[in-house]
């Protein structure tokens, strides 16, 4: 009888959730962030400054965390000139666990409870596994995963207690698609996938439903963290501009959108990938140029003093 029962919600529910997905594909509800407090990590540059300008017209407040300050000053202003007036800016080592939390205890003290987290943070090393130094290779590690456990460990408490808040998971298709000459980057974000999908899974079965989750996984982005990279085929797996990435990251969050995959070829890309043999991955690879994405990498080039 339970087997029946258990059964018959399984039908009902699934096709309940498949026609709310329908609609919401062609009518999507957009809430309103006005009062909340967005943390982002990584603000001083690239994607983490857009995504900041992108909620500086959205009445909340703003919180930015970079290790760079004078590109925290620098976004501090822009931020400012788009309108926000309450913007905070520290200057943190997302990869430093005890500065994480400390300055985490500074914000709650001198801003209040950060509601929205966007673990935007990132780093790349560019080289091949046996040609990584160990100690970038942790520190890929530690920024781009260990980061997000201790953000989400500093600011998740309050969440919970008020069953309410988004957490903000800005991984990349490198975390969904090994890459060769990135071993310790696609690591670090299939770990950080893989991460916020568990912790999300935890938050749904202690029924605080009112916490949203989105996991963005987007291609390569034109920020200069890349520079260098290519792509074969332009037209299938376009380099993404940050300006775009950062508009559809901030509607995924208005949006509670779960996965935001960029661009949406990769929907299909993950689909074949676990449907066809391992050689023909290996077949699509080299069609679309993975084995050759990290050959001319130049990456950030450090400013001459």
């Amino acid at each position: 009888m339970n087997f029946l029962v258990e059964t018959l919600r399984l039908l009902v529910f699934s096709i309940y959730y498949l026609l709310e997905a329908l609609v919401k594909a062609f009518i999507p509800v957009r809430k309103s962030v006005a009062g909340e407090t967005v943390l982002i990590t990584g603000a001083g540059s690239g994607i983490g400054r857009l995504l900041a300008m992108e909620f500086a017209t959205l009445d909340v407040s703003i919180v930015l965390w970079d290790v760079n300050l004078e590109g925290l000053k620098e976004t501090t202003r822009v931020v400012k000139d788009k309108g926000a007036t309450r913007v905070h800016y520290y200057q943190t080592d997302c990869s430093d666990r005890a500065e994480v939390y400390r300055v985490a205890d500074q914000v709650r003290q001198e801003v209040g409870d950060v509601t929205i987290l966007i673990n935007n943070a990132g780093v790349v090393t560019g080289k091949k596994f046996m040609d990584s130094p160990d100690v970038l290779i942790e520190k890929t590690l530690q920024i781009n995963t260990m980061a997000h456990f201790w953000t989400y460990k500093a600011f998740l408490p309050a969440m919970t207690e008020k069953n309410h808040g988004h957490l903000v998971c800005i991984a990349s298709s490198a975390g969904l698609i090994g890459v060769n000459g990135l071993a310790d980057y696609c690591s670090s974000k299939f770990a950080a996938v893989g991460f916020a999908e568990s912790v999300a899974l935890e938050l749904i079965a202690t029924g605080k439903d009112g916490i949203k989750t989105t996991i963005v996984c987007p291609y390569f982005i034109n920020t200069g963290m890349f520079n260098g990279c290519g792509t074969k085929w332009p037209r299938l797996l376009p380099i993404l501009e940050p300006a775009y990435v950062a508009k559809k990251i901030v509607n995924a969050v208005l949006t509670d959108q779960t996965y935001l995959y960029m661009p949406r070829a990769l929907y299909l890309l993950m689909f074949l990938k676990s449907m066809i043999p391992f050689k023909e991955t290996v077949i699509l690879g080299m069609y679309f140029g993975a084995f050759n994405f990290m050959d001319a990498f130049k990456g950030r080039q450090k400013k001459e003093n």
